[in-house]
């Protein structure tokens, strides 16, 4: 299906491997001429960190935080053949089709909460809101998975978030999670209040635009799931959870604020 949220572009050439952590991502020119970092569906992770990043990342696009912009790639079956790596030569081959790209940000340097600037208190506030939102449990002082880009920072790397879809039969319980991994959070100790961020940002998310950035995965990245169904019924199972993690937010808000007293 055609997204209605991100553009489709065709990969034209193979540039780098990016070999930080185990997916083997890649910097992969496209056909707009751009250059994107290419998640692999072949990766070992498979397609449903691609629909973890895809849905966090819009997400925290419609929140207003900064990240890059994403893309659909599409892979030609001609792209890997003259590749001398027979590993990279595996995982294009078996990422013929769609995957996902996210703008490439040459010269971007990883925060380092020990060097530098930290952002504004609310802004990093509203990242800590979000990422228990969607249960990122991957923004720690170890990877912060956040650049600073021409004095802007940029959060990054939503792969491992929203794991309710690795087993659905949790999900009531997951939706009212208080998120207690919230404590390790790379911005926590500066940030301000949590359940003001909520206040802020839990207007932007309307069911509307959750069952639109949910019609955004494409079906080649939902195949059938034994407790859920289809690939439209995933897509619900998808909107329903998030909804109703909205609803139970005043969990996760006094979790991380309590955390957040701990910390500062």
């Amino acid at each position: 299906m055609d997204s209605p949220v991100l553009r489709t572009l065709a990969a034209t050439r193979y540039v780098t491997p990016l070999r930080e952590g185990g997916s083997l991502p890649a910097i992969v020119e496209a056909e707009d001429d751009g250059l994107y970092v290419v998640k692999f569906r072949g990766a070992g992770q498979g397609a449903r960190a691609l629909v973890a990043e895809l849905l966090a990342g819009e997400i925290a696009r419609a929140l207003g935080l900064p990240v890059p912009a994403l893309a659909l790639v599409t892979l030609d079956p001609d792209i890997g053949r003259t590749e001398p790596d027979g590993e990279i030569r595996d995982l294009l081959k078996a990422s013929v089709g769609l995957n996902l790209g996210v703008d490439y940000l040459p010269g971007a340097l990883g925060y380092d909460p020990a060097a530098s600037k930290p952002p504004p208190a609310e802004l990093a506030a509203d990242i800590v809101w979000f990422d228990a939102l969607v249960l990122n449990v991957d923004r720690t002082p170890r990877n912060p998975n956040l650049l600073e880009w021409h004095r802007r920072l940029y959060c990054i790397d939503h792969g491992a978030s929203l794991y309710v879809h690795h087993d659905w039969a949790e999900a009531g319980t997951r939706a009212a999670s208080p998120f207690a991994q919230v404590k390790d959070h790379v911005l926590l100790p500066v940030a301000g209040d949590i359940r003001a961020a909520g206040e802020r940002l839990r207007p932007r998310l309307s069911g509307a635009l959750l069952r639109t950035l949910a019609g955004a995965v494409p079906d080649a990245w939902l195949a059938h799931d034994a407790h859920v169904g289809d690939a439209g019924a995933q897509r619900h199972a998808y909107v329903d959870w998030l909804s109703r993690r909205l609803a139970a937010s005043a969990v996760f808000e006094e979790e991380a604020d309590r955390a957040r007293a701990v910390r500062v």
